[in-house]
């Protein structure tokens, strides 16, 4: 089967704090107490639901989280903040998400044997941009010294896998030559770390690949065999926060303007979905499930990353089949699937195939089929 790219580098940044799961029950658990405090009578009538404080039981048995990096970490575990401290930059510096982006974008230049020079296309693909405009990514463009063209896109988790297949479009008609993808995800900015349900889902991270033409097999290059993306509209994971939210009449409250979903709807209509969109993938490019050495998944949820591979296996798979960073990292949105690649692809050899797919929010699904050359 012909490639019609290659991967040949990928890089990841993350921040030097941890958020361990004890530390963040105890200002989740103040916070709920305080809040509880304030609208008791208000939870009396029944007007207000009570909010329940979290436990690390609660947590781990949730999710298979154990902690999480992020960019500040005082603040997050501030019960009357529980958001970073993020300085104002002014516009003549660089901006934080451009920054990371700089960091792993570098790191996947340096893998693939690139200079950032080389560079004709980047993509910063995100759940959750810094700005409107200018485009991070031209930022991005800029700082790295790159040439060519750039730009944003977000698709929520599947960013990563959308922005791959964008590269591999813009390197197949000759729009690009060398495009950078890379995904600043600083999702302790739009987290709620208030909430029982959600206060231990994020953590931050930034994940880069390097898309070329196919060529001659590099030292740590994956041919591209194919890439599929879907989309099917629904409300159960949504973020409000946007531009417009100065402008609405009335009021709503804080909580419904950042990051929520329904998680037992997501499980149950998600799962399947991911599932036959991966086996529909590989029949496409006459390929098998029981081809495949490795599933690199989006790290959201260990219960739905080992349903999702039992279900495309049609076995229970061994850990090294489908790898778990999520323990580690936590959610960190589209960056998940791409840092279980760059953690977990040294040990396969020629002729290996493998699978990169992310999924969220939307809903969306992308999948990106890559065998080892």
């Amino acid at each position: 089967m012909k490639a019609r790219a290659q991967l040949t580098g990928t890089g990841l940044w993350h921040p030097e704090s941890v958020v361990s799961n004890a530390e963040l029950v105890v200002a989740q658990s103040a916070s709920a107490a305080a809040w509880n405090a304030e609208h008791k009578e208000t939870i009396e009538r029944g007007d207000l639901i009570e909010r329940d404080p979290s436990t690390e039981r609660f947590i781990v048995k949730a999710s298979g989280i154990q902690s999480r990096y992020v960019v500040e970490k005082s603040g997050v575990l501030d019960p009357e903040r529980l958001r970073p401290h993020l300085p104002i930059r002014t516009e003549d510096e660089l901006s934080i998400q451009a920054e990371i982006a700089v960091a792993a974008g570098r790191q996947a230049l340096e893998k693939a044997g690139r200079e950032p020079a080389e560079v004709d296309a980047v993509l910063v693909a995100c759940s959750n941009l810094q700005r409107a405009y200018p485009a991070v990514a031209i930022e991005v463009q800029n700082a790295l010294g790159a040439g060519g063209w750039a730009y944003d896109l977000n698709v929520a988790c599947s960013s990563a896998t959308f922005g791959i297949q964008a590269a591999v479009a813009a390197v197949a008609m000759g729009n690009a030559r060398c495009a950078l993808v890379i995904n600043p995800e600083l999702t302790s900015g739009h987290n709620n770390f208030a909430m029982r349900e959600y206060h231990f889902i994020f953590g931050d991270a930034c994940t880069a690949a390097v898309i070329e033409p196919p060529g001659e097999a590099r030292e740590d290059s994956f041919e591209i065999l194919g890439t599929q993306l879907q989309t099917q509209f629904s409300n159960n994971i949504r973020n409000d926060f946007g531009f417009l939210n100065v402008a609405e009449d009335g009021e709503r409250p804080g909580e419904e303007l950042v990051f929520r979903q329904n998680g037992r709807k997501v499980f149950r209509e998600v799962c399947p979905m991911v599932a036959k969109h991966i086996i529909g993938h590989l029949a496409a490019e006459g390929l098998t499930p029981a081809e495949v050495k490795r599933l690199w998944l989006h790290q959201a949820n260990l219960a739905m990353n080992e349903l999702i591979a039992r279900t495309v296996l049609g076995r229970e798979p061994l850990p090294e089949e489908s790898p778990v960073i999520l323990d580690e990292f936590a959610n960190t949105s589209s960056a998940g699937s791409v840092i279980a690649f760059h953690r977990h692809h040294d040990d396969l050899v020629a002729g290996d195939l493998g699978v990169l797919c992310s999924f969220g929010a939307g809903y969306s699904i992308g999948s990106v089929l890559l065998r080892r050359p």
